[in-house]
């Protein structure tokens, strides 16, 4: 009996914050979001936390519209989203708003509701975030964030799956940000995963990154050993520092007698409009990565450390990135082996930044890492820190002023904060992620174009680019039994 393979989809979401710097607009996605509904996927992911911000700040399109416009083309599949369990990337978000963010996601079609905690502490505000989305009526698909370390064992994996399966959520998956998944590592994983949850009554998925190439033959190795669930993206928005091609793994899997229960064909022409547009846009294309070692002394995501030799480069100490990445490692086993991955990541990369520019480590610290110490982003996060660089971090009179939690403000305290009691919840997320300046200009330049014309609307691409040029007085267009003439 052939064993069937299902698929959730991430070309609108991580293929492009991979790969286009979230350049995404929503003219790109809605000429291809019905085909994608169509195909059989278990979830489309269409957008992430950080993908509110970009719309306001660059796309200068309504995020929140954008939704909407989505959800009217996506109707039979859950359209998934990204998040931790706050709004804003590097604030600890009150519980009120949390929940009000969730409640507006479900009201704009959100069904599916990824969330990581990026310590895998599933007591550190996952069972509010998972019982807000039960009664916005969404799904919670949990992740466990993938790590190499001593603590990050097969064994304390299927703990964590343990923790979450007790939540209750929808699905629970293996997250591998960083793409450092080994075909090795995935034949003892899997199986202590799949063990730990055999009574689990969800799905039960694998995520990862082509960062070091390797994650096309994790998903195979996964797949054999019993997952049926893997997140993949279609061409040019797949591979690279994205996930695998869908063609790529359903044509292995198919060869290894299982059955993919997607309309493979039909995705083609997905595939073929986001490669004109990336031609046009002049946007990276997704390609098989070379095998990369560097990947496992940093654990550094692609997108935080292209951020990473930016910051270097602004200060002046490019040639000193290598002494910089190394740092990066001894500060990672002084926090005790945090997951790289938003916002561990940053805060890692930043205080490595800070120690070689001073040349005495830990002289400087910012307020995110001295919270981090103090427990603000999870006990077991801060617990499991080297005690004598906590106690160097937190002895110093800015860790004294930041050891007193501050009050959990009500929803009503934020609106009152934020603009008023007419400020509705929409717009006080917005106000939350970017400044009022930036929302009004949003706004100012209207409604976006809805749809980007690829394929066979090139030839009225073309009649309009001809009709746009000052220096012809007369221009003849013919395409097949098609003709134009403008004078």
């Amino acid at each position: 009996m052939t064993d069937n393979l299902y698929f959730v989809d991430t070309t609108l979401r991580d293929g492009p914050h991979s790969l286009w710097a979230q350049n995404i607009t929503v003219g790109m996605m809605l000429p291809v979001a019905e085909r994608l509904d169509e195909a059989g996927f278990k979830g489309i992911e269409v957008m992430g936390s950080g993908h509110l911000k970009k719309c306001v700040r660059d796309l200068k399109e309504d995020p929140w519209e954008k939704l909407s416009l989505l959800a009217g083309k996506i109707r039979k599949t859950p359209m998934g989203f990204m998040m931790l369990p706050s709004v804003t990337t590097f604030d600890v978000t009150p519980l009120p708003v949390l929940e009000a963010y969730i409640r507006c996601l479900a009201a704009r079609g959100i069904r599916r509701f990824q969330v990581m905690e990026s310590s895998n502490d599933m007591g550190n505000r996952i069972p509010e975030t998972v019982d807000y989305v039960r009664k916005a009526g969404g799904q919670s698909a949990l992740a466990l964030v993938y790590s190499i370390s001593p603590r990050h064992t097969d064994a304390y994996y299927a703990r964590k799956a343990l923790e979450a399966a007790k939540l209750r959520p929808e699905v629970i998956y293996l997250k591998d940000p960083a793409g450092l998944l080994t075909p090795e590592r995935t034949t003892t994983l899997v199986p202590a995963l799949l063990a730990a949850l055999k009574d689990f009554p969800g799905q039960i998925e694998l995520h990862s990154h082509c960062t070091t190439g390797l994650a096309p033959i994790c998903y195979l190795e996964a797949v054999k050993l019993g997952i049926r669930i893997v997140h993949t993206g279609i061409p040019p928005l797949a591979n690279g520092a994205a996930q695998p091609s869908v063609f790529n793994v359903a044509r292995n899997a198919q060869l290894l007698g299982y059955a993919p229960q997607l309309a493979l064909e039909s995705l083609r022409s997905v595939g073929e409009h986001f490669a004109e547009i990336a031609r046009n846009e002049k946007m990276p294309v997704g390609a098989p990565l070379e095998y990369d070692v560097e990947q496992y002394l940093h654990h550094i995501p692609g997108g935080v450390i292209s951020h990473l030799r930016s910051q270097v480069a602004q200060l002046g100490m490019s040639a000193r990135l290598p002494e910089v990445l190394e740092e990066v490692a001894r500060v990672r086993i002084d926090f005790g082996y945090p997951i790289m991955v938003t916002p561990f990541s940053q805060f890692v990369g930043s205080q490595a930044v800070l120690n070689i520019m001073t040349g005495q480590r830990y002289a400087q610290v910012s307020d995110e890492v001295i919270e981090f110490a103090l427990g603000r982003w999870g006990n077991e996060a801060a617990e499991s820190m080297d005690a004598g660089i906590r106690d160097r971090i937190l002895d110093r009179s800015r860790a004294r002023e930041l050891s007193v939690p501050p009050a959990e403000p009500s929803l009503k305290d934020v609106r009152k904060q934020l603009g008023g009691a007419r400020l509705s919840d929409e717009d006080l997320i917005l106000r939350l992620l970017a400044p009022e300046s930036e929302i009004a200009t949003m706004r100012a330049a209207g409604a976006p174009r809805l749809e980007y014309a690829t394929g066979g609307a090139s030839f009225v691409k073309l009649v309009a680019a001809l009709a746009r040029r000052r220096d012809l007085r007369k221009v003849y267009v013919r395409s097949g039994n098609m003709e134009v003439t403008l004078r």
